[in-house]
Formats: structure tokens, sequence, C-alpha cells
């Protein structure tokens, strides 16, 4: 068995350019509240953070800094 050292991984712009060539569809923000719910309910958070932000990906339709 050979072993390669380094073990060559994608660098941050082409893992960028592999996500950026398909449009994911956001599942619906109803949807999403009430997985934040089920998470605050478990008191889960990383759930809520999770769904926190995803809903607000899902309602401002685009991302920015």
């Amino acid at each position: 068995m050979t072993a390669k050292w380094p073990i060559p991984r994608p660098t941050e712009h082409a893992a960028l350019r592999a996500v950026a060539r398909s449009a994911r569809p956001h599942p619906s923000v109803p949807a999403i509240l009430a997985d934040l719910i089920t998470a605050q309910r478990l008191n889960d958070q990383h759930g809520m953070n999770l769904c926190g932000h995803l809903v607000a990906r899902a309602a401002l339709q685009e991302v920015g800094e």
C-alpha cells in the first residue's frame, strides 16, 4: 500500500466553485420554523442556531457580508 503525503485537499476556492455550480432549493420557512421549535423544546442550542441561520438564508434569498 502506497501512501501519498500530504493528502491533496481541494482549496477553499475550488470548494466554493463546486457548490456554486448548482442551486440548492431551501426548505419552506414554516418547515424550518417547526424544526426550530422542536430544537427549542429539546434545548438543542446547536439545532436552534442552524435553524435560525437557515431561516435567514431562506427569507433573504441571498447571502452577503
